[in-house]
């Protein structure tokens, strides 16, 4: 592939308007069960690259709305699949995109997820009971999208977050989990819209942050790992959150994103040379966006969507 020196933004637009409709093919297959989370990532992308028009809302809405179970509150990964909160969020993201939060009940959605809190404060990703901190920001950012963070004992919740700190600065999905930078998103995301960041050490977090960055210029999710572009978000949104981004070399950063752009097909990949797919084209894009890369629209860091949609 080469040296990438810029953005193949049109290349990208187009590998994500041909994604969707290539029903038969093995990474639909595969992404079946993930389907909202991938119009997400999708739609978000087009949308950071002034693109979001290329696609049919009205058709988008429709197939958002078919995922819902109005008995539960709670959103399917596709039509007929069991309600996740992480496919509620996913569905509740794409709809503030298209400015179309008025097709949604939001308090029946709102009970589904304080259904799901515990007593702990935690929350269960679905009626099966999984606790991970994961859920704890799918929840809250959910909520506070609705405009019903209310609806939760928000004091129990943030408690919880902050029994999975580590002695490291960073975040577990469990209390004594190990400090991974998926969960230090998650956390740090939570904290921040609940306006309880006063909890963190931004010191010591934003140093175990910017030792995610290798020599490539990527960021790797712990230690002793390889770089991998979806780092570019959960360590990047996490270091501006806490105000410590200047403690990573952007410029490098950037350029490794760049360099893991298919430029003939479009499409982002993990790491240079890999295959691309939708998720790291969504979260190279986004990075890009954090580092303020010309001609991609600002995002917002905890709600992981543009800032005019977060804003409006």
């Amino acid at each position: 592939m080469g040296e990438q020196g810029e953005l193949a933004a049109e290349k990208h637009v187009r590998y994500i308007v041909t994604a969707e409709k290539k029903k038969d093919s093995f990474e639909s297959l595969v992404m079946e069960h993930l389907r909202a989370s991938g119009a997400y990532w999708g739609l978000t992308t087009l949308d950071l690259l002034h693109k979001l028009h290329a696609v049919d809302a009205a058709e988008v809405v429709d197939w958002i709305m078919s995922c819902y179970h109005p008995e539960s509150g709670g959103f399917g990964g596709n039509v007929g699949h069991d309600p996740h909160v992480l496919y509620t969020l996913s569905a509740v993201q794409v709809l503030c995109l298209f400015d179309r939060l008025d097709v949604l009940d939001a308090d029946k959605i709102a009970d589904y997820i304080t259904g799901l809190q515990n007593e702990d404060g935690s929350f269960s990703g679905d009626i099966w009971g999984e606790v991970d901190t994961r859920f704890s920001y799918i929840s809250i950012c959910t909520l506070s999208l609705l405009h019903r963070l209310h609806k939760i004992n928000v004091e129990k919740a943030v408690e919880y977050i902050v029994s999975c700190k580590n002695l490291d600065g960073g975040f577990g999905a469990m209390p004594g989990g190990e400090s991974h930078a998926g969960q230090i998103f998650c956390c740090v995301g939570a904290l921040a819209i609940t306006g309880s960041l006063h909890h963190i050490d931004r010191d010591l977090l934003g140093w175990w942050l910017c030792e995610r960055q290798c020599r490539d210029g990527g960021l790797n999710g712990r230690p002793e790992k390889l770089a991998d572009v979806c780092y570019s978000w959960w360590v990047l949104s996490s270091l501006i959150i806490i105000d410590r981004v200047h403690w990573i070399d952007k410029e490098k950063l950037a350029k490794f994103i760049l360099n893991c752009q298919d430029k003939e097909n479009g499409g982002i990949s993990d790491r240079p040379d890999n295959a691309v797919d939708i998720y790291h084209t969504y979260f190279g894009v986004a990075g890009l966006s954090l580092m303020e890369y010309p001609g991609v629209k600002p995002i917002d860091p905890a709600y992981a969507l543009p800032l005019d949609v977060v804003n409006s």
